[in-house]
């Protein structure tokens, strides 16, 4: 099986956002589900961000999923 793998900033830039939202995420219980590679490597599979984008998707803007 083979993955799509994207360090912080790739991911970042995917979905539009800082890299400081996506560590503060990992801080804060990772919503966006992410990769440890050795004991500092951080990476995101990109199917997983597909997925975490699906999610989010709305309706209207009362629609809280």
């Amino acid at each position: 099986m083979s993955h799509q793998l994207l360090n912080t900033t790739e991911a970042a830039h995917l979905l539009g956002v800082s890299k400081a939202f996506l560590e503060r995420d990992r801080w804060a219980g990772a919503r966006i589900p992410f990769v440890k590679i050795g004991s500092r490597s951080v990476r995101y599979r990109r199917q997983d961000l597909d997925t975490y984008i699906e999610q989010g998707i709305r309706t209207s803007t009362s629609d809280r999923g």
